[in-house]
C-alpha cells in the first residue's frame, strides 16, 4: 500500500506539472489539437504515448544518476560543456515561464475575485513561499489535491457534451489548416511541457529508489494527461468554431453546468497556475543552490521577488513574447532525450 501511495503521488505530481494554466483554460488543447479537426484524436494519442514513455524515462534517468537538479540531467544528456550552457538557458526559460504563471495568478484574482492585480500577485507569492519552503513533499501534496479536481471537471464536461448536437465532431470535424502542422503539433507540445516539467520531475525521480514505483507513476500520470487532453478535445470540438473566440474556452463549457460550478472551476485554474509556479521556483532554487551553495530560503525569496518585478509586464504580453522562443529550446532537448531513451531501451 505504501508503494502504491508513492505511485499515486508521482502520477499526480506528473499530471499537475504538465497540466498548467494553458491546459486548464483549454487554450493549449485548442491551439495544439482541436483546431486541426478530427486529426486531433490521433495526435493526442501520439502525445499520450510520448508523455508515458519519455516522462517515465526522465524520472528513471534521474534516479539512476541520482540527479540533484535538472542541471545534472542536462549534463548527462549533452556533456559537461554543452550541458552547462543548456542548463543556463533552461534557467532563463523557467524563470520566464514562472513570471507568466505569476501574472496569470494575478489576472485570475483580478478578473474573477474582484481583487486588484497587485493583490493577486502578492497573495500568490505568499502562498507559494509557504509551500516551497516546506520542500518537495509539500509540492507533491498540492498536486495531489489539485489534479483530482481537474480530472473531475474534465469528466463533467464530457458528460455535459454527450448527447448534444455535434458531439461526434471529435471524430469527424474538418479543418483547413495544413495536415503537416497537425502531425508536428504533438511533438512540439510534449517537448515544451517535458523540458519545463523536469524542474520538479528530476528531483522527484531522484528521490525514489524503487524503479517499479517510478514506472507505475509515470504510466498513470501520462495516461491521466492523455485522458484530460482527449476530454477537452471531445467537449471543445462540439462547439467549434465558435469556441475559438473565448480566452478561456473551458470556462464556457463549464458555464453550462451553472455559475457556482464555473466559479469552482476558476479556482481549479488558479490551482493549476499555482502548481506550475511552485514547481518551477523549486527547480530554479535547486539549480541556483547547486551552483552557489547559498541557503535555500534566501534563494526562494529572491526568485519570488524577481518574478514579481517582471510580472508587472502583464500576462498576455509575457505569454506571446516568451513561449515561441522556449519552443525551440524544448525541441532540441526533446530530440536528445528521445535518442538517449531509445538507446537505453535497446
Amino acid at each position: 500500500m505504501k508503494a502504491w501511495g508513492k505511485t499515486l503521488q508521482i502520477a499526480m505530481t506528473y499530471a499537475g506539472t504538465i497540466v498548467g494554466a494553458g491546459f486548464a483554460t483549454g487554450q493549449e488543447i485548442l491551439q495544439f489539437f482541436t483546431r486541426y479537426g478530427a486529426l486531433a484524436t490521433a495526435t493526442i494519442a501520439i502525445a499520450g504515448l510520448l508523455f508515458v514513455w519519455l516522462g517515465t524515462r526522465m524520472m528513471l534517468l534521474a534516479s539512476t544518476i541520482r540527479a540533484s537538479s535538472y542541471e545534472d540531467l542536462n549534463t548527462y544528456l549533452f556533456g559537461a560543456r554543452i550541458g552547462e550552457w543548456f542548463s543556463l538557458f533552461t534557467l532563463v526559460m523557467l524563470f520566464g515561464i514562472t513570471t507568466v504563471m505569476l501574472a496569470g495568478g494575478g489576472s485570475v484574482f483580478h478578473e474573477h475575485f474582484r481583487l486588484s492585480y497587485q493583490t493577486g500577485l502578492l497573495l500568490t507569492l505568499l502562498f507559494a513561499y509557504i509551500v516551497i519552503a516546506r520542500g518537495l513533499g509539500a509540492i507533491v501534496i498540492v498536486n495531489t489535491i489539485v489534479v483530482p479536481f481537474m480530472v473531475l471537471f474534465c469528466i463533467l464536461v464530457v458528460f455535459a457534451t454527450i448527447g448534444k448536437p455535434n458531439a461526434g465532431n471529435w471524430l469527424t470535424l474538418g479543418s483547413n489548416r495544413p495536415a503537416l502542422q497537425g502531425w508536428t503539433a504533438p511533438f512540439l507540445y510534449v517537448s515544451y511541457n517535458l523540458i519545463t516539467a523536469q524542474a520538479v520531475l528530476v528531483p522527484l525521480g531522484a528521490s525514489i529508489r524503487d524503479r517499479s514505483t517510478i514506472v507505475r507513476g509515470g504510466v498513470i500520470g501520462g495516461t491521466l494527461v492523455t485522458a484530460m487532453l482527449l476530454a477537452g478535445h471531445f467537449a471543445m470540438s462540439s462547439q467549434m468554431p465558435g469556441i475559438t473566440q473565448f480566452e478561456i474556452p473551458m470556462s464556457q463549457l463549464i458555464a453550462r453546468l451553472g455559475q457556482s460550478v464555473q466559479l469552482l472551476f476558476v479556482g481549479v485554474i488558479f490551482g493549476e497556475i499555482f502548481t506550475t509556479y511552485i514547481a518551477n521556483i523549486y527547480g530554479l532554487s535547486l539549480q541556483i543552490r547547486q551552483r552557489t551553495g547559498w541557503p535555500a530560503k534566501p534563494i526562494i525569496i529572491a526568485i519570488l521577488l524577481g518574478t514579481y518585478l517582471v510580472g508587472q509586464i502583464g500576462f498576455s504580453t509575457l505569454l506571446s513574447t516568451l513561449y515561441p522562443l522556449f519552443g525551440l529550446l524544448g525541441l532540441i532537448w526533446f530530440v536528445r532525450i528521445m535518442a538517449v531513451s531509445s538507446g537505453s531501451a535497446r
